[in-house]
C-alpha cells in the first residue's frame, strides 16, 4: 500500500505526535521513511528603509546553528524508527517556504504518503496563523495523513 512515508517534524510536541504514528505504521506496513526539518532563513534586517547585508561569518553561524538543530531533531527520529526496525533516512533545508520544500522533496524521493500533525486551528485563528498542513494538502499530489 505505502513503501515510502516523508514525516516533516519541528520538535514540537504534535509533530513528535506525527514521528510516533509513522513509525509505527511504517513498522506494520514494512514501509521506510525520510524525516524531513525545515530552518528559516535569517531574517533581511532593513535600516532606514535600506537592507543590510550580513556578513559571511554571520551566515556560516547560522547555517552551522540550523545543521545542530535539525541533526539533533532528526538523529532522536531515526534512534526511534531503527528502534522499530523501520528504515529511516533524514533530511534538512534552510528555507522560508516549507510547504514548497515539503512537497519537492515528497516527489524528489518517490515518497507514496506524507504524515503531517496539525493543531486543528479554525476561524480567525487559522486566519492568522494559517496552516502549513492545509498548504501541503493544497498543493501536494502526494496523499496526506494528518495526525491531530
Amino acid at each position: 500500500m505505502y513503501d515510502h512515508l516523508l514525516v516533516p517534524v519541528d520538535g514540537s510536541e504534535l509533530s513528535h505526535k506525527a514521528m510516533t504514528h509513522a513509525i509505527g505504521l511504517a513498522k506494520m506496513l514494512g514501509a521506510s521513511i525520510t524525516g524531513f526539518t525545515a530552518e528559516p532563513p535569517l531574517p533581511v534586517l532593513v535600516v532606514e528603509q535600506a537592507a543590510v547585508a550580513y556578513d559571511v561569518a554571520t551566515f556560516q553561524d547560522h547555517e552551522k546553528r540550523c545543521e545542530a538543530h535539525a541533526r539533533e531533531l532528526l538523529q532522536a527520529f531515526a534512534a526511534q524508527a531503527q528502534a522499530a526496525g523501520v528504515h529511516f533516512d533524514g533530511q534538512f533545508v534552510i528555507t522560508d517556504d516549507v510547504q514548497q520544500a515539503i512537497v519537492d522533496l515528497a516527489r524528489k524521493q518517490g515518497c507514496d504518503l506524507i504524515v503531517m500533525a496539525t493543531h486543528g486551528r479554525h476561524g480567525l485563528d487559522a486566519l492568522i496563523h494559517g496552516s502549513l498542513t492545509k498548504s501541503v494538502l493544497a498543493h501536494s499530489q502526494v496523499p496526506l495523513l494528518v495526525v491531530h
